[in-house]
């Protein structure tokens, strides 16, 4: 039997601020606030807990954080990660306030890496491998960003670049047909921790309900336990959710990302 209440608390102790700002240039502390800095101008905001904070405390922790990142002429845009089980009020109203906008809520599912290592057939004609040259790395950031509605642009394969020449773990996996890619997601095995997140997972429309992303993330998850992961964890969009909760993972909360632009 999957104990949610276990894995959410895995995931407030395991998974938020320190291991989700590993990669970052700097991180620097505004009361619970962990203020994050990324390569290629990004900002991003994350805490454990906002320790009790009501909402006239958050009306100053907003702009303060803010004021932050405005400083720094670097700094372009900056993500406000919330989650829907944190004890947070008026947050949502202040960030908004504040110039965000909130992008649509996502599930956080977690689960056991060894529910989703299972055998998928795929389809004929379809391959699965890991990547790292320069080539694959942009063609299937170039699919994510037309998967995603994003205008296709550098920055995405260039964060990616930047990660594998710092080698933090990160593995890139891609579904090929007749050599063009047709989904990809990334493996981000969480150092010090029993989890590795799966993320990024794009799937090229007409290349959908076949198979082809279970059967992604099933290789993902055997190197997850290849590493010695036993827990993994995604932040899944309402397409990703339905195959992840077939495969044995759970909704444990939610998390909806603010952003601010410059």
């Amino acid at each position: 039997m999957i104990n949610a209440v276990r894995l959410l608390a895995a995931y407030d102790e395991q998974l938020r601020t320190d291991a989700e700002t590993a990669s970052a240039v700097s991180v620097a502390r505004h009361g619970p606030l962990h203020l994050a800095t990324f390569v290629g101008g990004r900002g991003f905001v994350t805490y454990r807990d906002l320790g009790g904070a009501d909402a006239a405390t958050i009306r100053r922790l907003v702009p303060a954080a803010l004021a932050h990142y405005r400083a720094d002429p670097e700094i372009d845009r900056v993500e406000w990660k919330t989650r829907g089980h944190d004890h947070a009020p008026g947050l949502p109203e202040t960030l908004l306030e504040n110039g965000f906008v909130a992008d649509a809520p996502e599930s956080i599912m977690l689960g056991e890496a060894r529910l989703l290592a299972v055998d998928v057939p795929l389809p004929d004609g379809v391959t699965l491998r890991r990547v790292s040259d320069e080539a694959d790395v942009r063609a299937m950031s170039a699919m994510q960003n037309e998967v995603f509605g994003v205008p296709v642009g550098d920055d995405l394969a260039d964060g990616l670049l930047d990660r594998m020449a710092r080698d933090d773990g990160m593995e890139l996996w891609v579904a090929e047909a007749a050599g063009r890619i047709v989904s990809a997601g990334r493996l981000e095995p969480v150092p010090g921790t029993d989890f590795a997140g799966i993320w990024g997972g794009a799937t090229r429309t007409r290349w959908r309900g076949r198979g082809i992303y279970r059967a992604l993330t099933a290789a993902r998850a055997r190197s997850a336990l290849d590493l010695g992961k036993t827990l993994i964890n995604s932040d899944s969009t309402e397409y990703s959710r339905p195959i992840l909760e077939r495969s044995g993972l759970v909704k444990v909360s939610t998390t909806t990302p603010y952003h601010w632009r410059r």
